[in-house]
């Protein structure tokens, strides 16, 4: 059920080109990456971009942005993505459509990277995989994913008009992408686990006062039932223990994301949770290889921060290139 907002420059690479050496092998072309490839294609480095879905990552499925610079007013993601991606593209940095595998060192300080069926080789590499949604791990989840359980409001959202929809979580993507519902559900439940939303206070105040939109506080939601599609939760009160059973047409999770890295792992330092350990230039405990955005440890992960990640990130391949 779930859609593609597909972000694609005209410009692809040629086959031939798959064949040489590239200065830059950027790997991930969420807002992070698209950066990198966009700094780096002003230093004229020969550069790929390797991305497997869509161009603006996590960021272009966001219904709308209103905390990147220079917009007064909000801006969708998938159009923030597409500038980023033409702004990219007409520095004629190539993209190559294609699932990455695990990166590995090659002789004379090169890299190997596994894209599908080919072998992309580059002298310095930039991690910029971002993170995917968290899931739950209840009972359903897995069996009913694109059957009326999602992680994307913006991709899904229409399907579920005048129908009733359960939100998991309660930072701002949750109450975001709730207040985003509203457009479409009769009724939009949102289950958190403590009794006050850790999103920002502005878009609390919108979500409590909004007359669609519904809490089940101190609460977990525990099991999706249904055969073809999902047709109830679930729902159990973390303070008397009581289960509910809850009436759902469609269950939308936001409860975090996990890192992107499994590429690089055991080849560079992760911290616990698999987030890329890096420096202030954002180099990788390997040198040549380096990580920006949503997949590496950072105190903000935000589409501005991002942006800055790639810039860094980018700056400091060109100076690793040059010394070498």
């Amino acid at each position: 059920m779930t859609t593609q907002l597909a972000v694609k420059p005209k410009l692809q690479p040629k086959a031939a080109d798959l064949d040489g050496l590239y200065d830059l092998l950027i790997v991930g072309g969420g807002p992070a990456g698209l950066t990198a490839a966009l700094y780096a294609g002003r230093a004229r480095l020969k550069t790929l971009l390797i991305e497997r879905m869509v161009l603006g990552g996590q960021a272009s499925n966001a219904f709308q942005i209103e905390n990147y610079p220079g917009f007064a007013e909000a801006v969708s993601g998938h159009d923030l993505a597409r500038k980023m991606a033409e702004q990219t593209g007409k520095l004629g940095v190539p993209v190559l459509w294609g699932s990455a595998g695990a990166l590995k060192p090659a002789e004379n300080g090169q890299f190997e990277l596994p894209v599908d069926d080919k072998t992309i080789r580059g002298r310095a590499v930039i991690i910029a995989t971002g993170s995917e949604s968290a899931k739950l791990n209840v009972p359903g989840e897995a069996q009913l994913r694109g059957r009326g359980v999602s992680y994307c409001a913006t991709c899904d959202g229409p399907f579920y008009k005048n129908k009733n929809v359960i939100v998991v979580g309660g930072g701002n993507a949750a109450v975001e992408e709730a207040l985003y519902l509203t457009r479409f559900a009769a009724k939009v439940s949102l289950v958190h686990r403590r009794d006050e939303l850790r999103a920002a206070r502005l878009i609390v105040e919108k979500a409590k006062s909004h007359p669609k939109i519904y809490f089940f506080w101190h609460s977990q939601l525990e099991e999706i039932k249904g055969e073809k599609t999902v047709k109830e939760v679930i729902v159990k009160d973390l303070v008397s223990g009581k289960k509910l059973i809850v009436p759902a047409d469609g269950v939308f999770i936001y409860i975090g994301y996990q890192p992107s890295s499994n590429l690089v792992r055991g080849l560079v330092k992760l911290n616990e949770q698999g987030y890329i350990i890096t420096d202030d230039k954002l180099a990788t405990s390997l040198p040549g290889v380096f990580a920006a955005g949503d997949v590496r440890v950072k105190s903000l992960r935000q589409i501005v921060t991002a942006a800055g990640d790639g810039a860094v990130a980018a700056e400091a391949a060109r100076e690793f290139l040059e010394r070498g």
